[in-house]
C-alpha cells in the first residue's frame, strides 16, 4: 500500500515550472530516494509532500489524505536541507521545545529525547548552545528533532551532509531498523551514490521531471552503468 501518491504534480514560481507533471508512488515501509542534479526540483517536491508549499495542479495524497493537512503533520517527520534551529537556545532547549509542540507528554518527551540524542551522537552536547555547534552537529540535532514524535513517515532532505564516515553508518543502521522493524516510511533526497544504492527504491528527477523509477539495480541496467555514480551522471545528461 502506498503511503504517498503524487498524480500530476505541478508547481511554478514566476511563471517558471519547477515541477512537471511529477507521478509518484511510495510503498509504506520502503526507504525511498530522490536523486538528481542540483537545481533539479528535489527539495521543491519535498516541501510540497510535507505540505509546505501548495501544488499548482495536480494531486498529492498521504495515507489517503489530500495535502496540504494539518493533521497529518503529526505523522511526518521533516528534516530540512537548511538547519532550522534556535541557535540562542542549547540543544536540549530546542529539543525540548519541538517536543512540546508535537505535544508529548513530559514522560515520552524525556524518553524520545534521549533515544534521539543518542542516535545521533549528542547526548553530551545538549548543554551546549546552538551557536557553538558545527555545521554536522547541527545536522545532527536537525535529524534528531525529525525522529522525536516516533513519525510514520520520515522525509529527510540531505540528511547525512556534513556528517563523518562513522557517524553516517551508524544512522543509516537506524533508518534499516525503523524501516524493518517498525515499518517506518522514508523518504530522503541524497547526492551521496552509496546511499542511493541504500535505497529499496529511487526516482531520478532532471529539470523538474521523474525521469526513471526503480530498484538501484534496475536503474543501473537501465543506463548501463556499473556504478551509481555512472547512472547519477548519465541522469543529469552527461556522456561518459
Amino acid at each position: 500500500m502506498s503511503s504517498i501518491q503524487l498524480t500530476d504534480v505541478q508547481k511554478h514560481f514566476q511563471k517558471r515550472s519547477i515541477i512537471q507533471n511529477v507521478s509518484l508512488s511510495i510503498d509504506s515501509g520502503k526507504i525511498f530516494g530522490l536523486i538528481g542534479p542540483s537545481g533539479c526540483g528535489k527539495t521543491t517536491l519535498i516541501k510540497l509532500i510535507v505540505g509546505m508549499l501548495k501544488a499548482d495542479a495536480g494531486q498529492i495524497e498521504v495515507f489517503q489524505q489530500t495535502v496540504p493537512n494539518y493533521n497529518l503533520l503529526k505523522r511526518i517527520g521533516y528534516m530540512a536541507q537548511s538547519d532550522a534551529l534556535y541557535s540562542d537556545l542549547t540543544g536540549m532547549e530546542n529539543m525540548q521545545f519541538f517536543a512540546k509542540l508535537y505535544s508529548l507528554n513530559k514522560a515520552e518527551r524525556d524518553k524520545r529525547i534521549a533515544y534521539a540524542a543518542d542516535i545521533v551522537q549528542l547526548t553530551n552536547e545538549l548543554s551546549q548552545k546552538v551557536q557553538n555547534y558545527s555545521g554536522g552537529m547541527k545536522r545532527r540535532l536537525s535529524l534528531a528533532i525529525a525522529l522525536l514524535q516516533n513519525p510514520d513517515i520520515l522525509i529527510l532532505d540531505e540528511p547525512t551532509v556534513g556528517i563523518d564516515p562513522a557517524l553516517k553508518l551508524t544512522i543509516w543502521q537506524e533508518l534499516e531498523r525503523l524501516k524493518k522493524i517498525e515499518k517506518k516510511t522514508i523518504l530522503l533526497t541524497t547526492h551521496v551514490m552509496d546511499e542511493a544504492e541504500k535505497c529499496d527504491e529511487l526516482a531520478l528527477m532532471r529539470v523538474g521531471k521523474i525521469i526513471a523509477t526503480g530498484t538501484p539495480t534496475t536503474l543501473k541496467a537501465l543506463y548501463s552503468a556499473d556504478t551509481f555514480d555512472e547512472v547519477f551522471l548519465r541522469a543529469g545528461g552527461a556522456k561518459i
